[in-house]
């Protein structure tokens, strides 16, 4: 188990806010008995767990609890690999609102870890491949390492962490 610190005022909006892309709750079928509307930090964590989802990162026992109070999320489950443990971290932790993310996940295969880095204002991919391989034109390992999160290489934001592979 870690604890991985993020910049709680970056990342995606999908609670709260002018930007909200947290989905309503799904209203009960018709007949169905009635349940207790789930509270804030359940419709975090669910809105948490879809974008993960969104995002092609399949673990069929994935399990993601938000506290609010403390900002943390604690995600569990098997994951198939270690890229994809990294990247549903990522996923639970550039997300607004979010100050810490506690894995709980075990791994199917284990392979090396990467290292992570937090964005400054002014970084460039390039940038950050000069200071942590030595090289500008190694960018593109690090677009790679953080797809489909990344769209496009240009379009990183100050505060969102990085997975940089070995």
């Amino acid at each position: 188990m870690s604890l991985i610190t993020f910049l709680k005022d970056a990342g995606e909006k999908l609670f709260g806010g002018k930007d909200s892309k947290a989905a309503p709750a799904p209203a009960a079928p018709a007949g169905a008995p009635a349940q207790a509307a789930p509270n804030a930090d359940e419709r975090a964590a669910k809105a948490i767990e879809e974008y993960v989802r969104s995002q092609g990162l399949n673990a069929p026992d994935l399990k993601i609890a938000f506290d609010g109070a403390s900002a943390t999320v604690t995600v569990g489950g098997q994951v198939p690999d270690q890229s994809t443990r990294e990247k549903i971290v990522l996923c639970c932790g550039n997300v607004a609102g979010v100050e810490k993310v506690k894995d709980e996940m075990t791994v199917a295969q284990q392979s090396e870890t990467s290292r992570f880095y937090t964005v400054k204002s002014g970084d460039t991919l390039s940038k950050i491949s000069k200071e942590m391989y030595g090289n500008a034109n190694q960018y593109m390992k690090i677009f790679e390492a953080n797809k489909p999160m990344l769209k496009d290489p240009d379009k990183i934001y100050p505060g969102q962490v990085l997975r940089v592979p070995s």
